[in-house]
């Protein structure tokens, strides 16, 4: 439960400057995690991105107060963050649908988005299935692409990325490496600072490491294990809503803000019941 407090806290702060300016990395430490990890959960829990919830809890108020006051709409822009009327336009058309202008004329159809609010939703319909694994230091093997602090362009470059190795020999190179869990082939998030992410495609192997590919260490962790049913990615995002909604505020762990680990079939027309995993490492709030 601490961590829904914590977060609804930074979610307080945001709302708090909406009409000023809004350091992410001061949300971050009300929240009590790194700003890329406070923007990845937030997507997750709320399902937009951060800057998308800004953007339209300031359209909101802006609109309230182009109808209500007798400020100039520059002036109204300005005060919500727009330093030219286009950028406050273009803002404002993609949250309404109508320029700002229109706001002030009877009839103009608006958006409202009310502030967001984080609480525990007892409804008792589905079981969240897990397993608890304690795993020594692992290494993953295979190839990497940059991501960005900017959370909202990584959903885009990691799709991309997988359908442009499965097409490549890279791809088979990286799936016969594995012979250890997490058995299968893997996309890793590997956050170091906000310069130093990357996303793998990899395998965990202990097998000598080829020069065109790259090796990552996963630290000793405990790990707290989901199956993902349905499409992916969305289920993907899914078992990342259950876990920090459903499963980590009753849990009596904290999130370790390791790399997180997708655990895809090799071979899933092969397999029986073939199913992805995600491995999120967890600890005890003392630990």
């Amino acid at each position: 439960m601490e961590w829904l407090k914590q977060l609804s806290q930074a979610i307080d702060y945001i709302e708090d400057n909406l009409a000023g300016e809004i350091s992410l990395d001061e949300a971050a430490k009300i929240a009590c995690c790194s700003t890329y990890y406070f923007q990845r959960m937030f997507s997750y829990v709320a399902g937009i991105h951060l800057s998308e919830y800004i953007r339209r809890r300031r359209m909101t108020l802006a609109a309230f107060e182009l109808q209500t006051s007798s400020q100039k709409v520059m002036e109204i822009g300005l005060k919500y963050g727009y330093e030219s009327p286009t950028a406050f336009n273009r803002a404002f058309q993609s949250v309404h649908g109508a320029a700002p202008t229109a706001a002030r004329l009877q009839g103009t159809a608006l958006q409202a988005y009310p502030r967001l609010r984080f609480s525990i939703a007892v409804t008792g319909e589905d079981a969240v299935h897990y397993r608890i694994e304690i795993k020594a230091l692992f290494r993953v093997v295979g190839i990497k692409i940059a991501l960005h602090a900017d959370i909202e362009q990584n959903f885009e470059i990691v799709p991309r990325f997988w359908q442009t190795t499965r097409s490549q020999k890279v791809f088979q190179q990286i799936c016969s490496l594995n012979d250890q869990p997490p058995c299968g082939v893997l996309g890793v998030t590997v956050y170091q600072n906000p310069g130093d992410i990357y996303y793998y495609i990899a395998a965990a192997t202990d097998k000598n490491v080829p020069d065109n590919l790259f090796v990552q260490e996963i630290p000793s962790a405990t790990w707290v294990i989901f199956e993902c049913n349905g499409a992916y990615p969305i289920s993907i995002q899914n078992v990342f809503r259950h876990f920090l909604t459903e499963w980590l505020p009753f849990s009596g762990y904290t999130y370790a803000e390791l790399p997180d680990i997708e655990v895809y079939p090799i071979n899933p027309q092969y397999q029986k019941n073939p199913k992805a995993e995600v491995w999120i490492a967890v600890k005890k709030p003392n630990d």
